[in-house]
């Protein structure tokens, strides 16, 4: 594996972690992960997904990231915000949930894909794609005491 494999591999671990500002305050713990979604065929033709850990990783490649929650506390948490930054190497994959809160400006605003506007280097309003969001976000309506979790999105490299 060449150098640069091994740093974008490990700039994806970490940036894939999600480390809201709310977390810190909270008996709320974040763990997050980045797992290659890797298909096999067999010799009958069917088709199997696994995800496995990344090791070499190529344009196109579908990555899935990840945030496990668990509430360690005794009391319930209400409204408890997950924020993902997506790495550079990556963007939204295409078929990832439309109802998905995102940002396509850096966290400054937010809604779905589908509400938002991004602006072209010529000044015009154009329709917010895949590519052009930078964070996705959740909130936990309620995480009670003991409580698990996960959230996820798929990337795609770019």
């Amino acid at each position: 594996m060449t150098n640069i494999m091994k740093s974008m591999i490990t700039a994806l671990a970490i940036f894939g972690l999600a480390l809201p500002a709310a977390a810190q305050e909270q008996p709320i713990s974040l763990v997050g992960d980045v797992m290659l979604e890797k298909v096999e065929t067999n010799e009958t033709g069917e088709s199997k997904t696994t995800l496995v850990e990344p090791g070499v990783i190529v344009p196109g490649d579908r990555l899935i990231f990840g945030t496990d929650y668990a509430n360690s506390g005794s009391e319930a948490v209400e409204n408890f915000v997950v924020t993902n930054p997506l790495p550079k190497p990556v963007r939204l994959a295409s078929d990832a949930d439309p109802e998905l809160t995102v940002s396509v400006d850096g966290g400054k605003n937010w809604g779905t894909l589908g509400a938002l506007t991004v602006t072209s280097e010529a000044g015009e309003a154009r329709a917010a794609a895949h590519a052009d969001v930078t964070h996705v976000r959740w909130t936990l309506a309620v995480v009670k005491p003991g409580e698990k979790g996960r959230v996820e999105y798929p990337a795609i490299i770019r």
